[in-house]
């Protein structure tokens, strides 16, 4: 499972854009911690501080302890506000969490042995459906990655949900109504062009052999002048 993080944040007594944006000049980013029946809370932290932490893979399915004036709160990032030229964060949320809660969120997946594929062997490829998987879960057991494991798989095999292997007890995807398909070993399609222009050229070859032995039926008259002249 996850690893908790560690931030340290202050409060903020005032809010609005004119105070985010001060805020931003001096290298700190605005944020807010909400739920769990609370009164959120305004804070700001340390702009190096937060980058480092979004620079770690898993950034949104990792709990952090954020510590504002020596008091702890365990919170899971929500969202995050980006620049739209600088792409440098400006504002983020953080949910409340606590061992009862449960969140919805999203897990990457990972596949490994691809050597061990007999279906990419031979030249398939692996054609990716889902690279994240939206689970229900307690926010004290989000798992930090999805592992696929594509050991034996041959060419037209599908990799689905029920094939995860280790899954913890509360973890459940949102999709219920079926065992959806993650992933699957398909012919590349220049394989599959390259096979219906073959097919093609075959059927056509076979209809002009077709049409030239209908045409000697037809016009029979080279024999019929050979047994004239004999």
């Amino acid at each position: 499972m996850v690893a908790i993080s560690s931030l340290s944040a202050e409060k903020r007594e005032s809010v609005g854009k004119g105070n985010s944006r001060s805020l931003r000049r001096e290298g700190k980013i605005p944020a807010v911690i909400y739920g769990a029946k609370l009164e959120p809370l305004s804070i700001s932290l340390n702009e190096r501080d937060l980058n480092a932490e979004i620079r770690k893979e898993g950034f949104f399915n990792r709990l952090c302890n954020l510590e504002v004036e020596k008091e702890k709160t365990l919170v899971l990032p929500q969202s995050i506000t980006l620049h739209p030229i600088t792409d440098k964060a400006e504002h983020i949320d953080f949910l409340r969490v606590s061992d009862d809660t449960k969140v919805t969120i999203e897990i990457p997946v990972k596949f490994e042995n691809e050597e061990e594929c007999p279906g990419i062997k031979i030249g398939g490829i692996l054609n990716i459906v889902r690279y994240n998987i939206e689970v229900s879960c307690p926010a004290s057991n989000i798992p930090e990655i999805f592992i696929i494991d594509l050991t034996g798989l041959e060419l037209g095999d599908s990799i689905r949900y029920s094939n995860i292997k280790n899954i913890s007890e509360g973890i459940a995807p949102t999709i219920q109504d079926r065992d959806f398909i993650i992933a699957s070993v398909v012919a590349p399609a220049a394989l599959v062009s390259e096979e219906e222009e073959t097919s093609e050229e075959e059927e056509m070859t076979e209809e002009e052999d077709v049409d030239e032995n209908a045409s000697k039926e037809e016009n029979p008259t080279e024999k019929d002048d050979k047994n004239k002249d004999n």
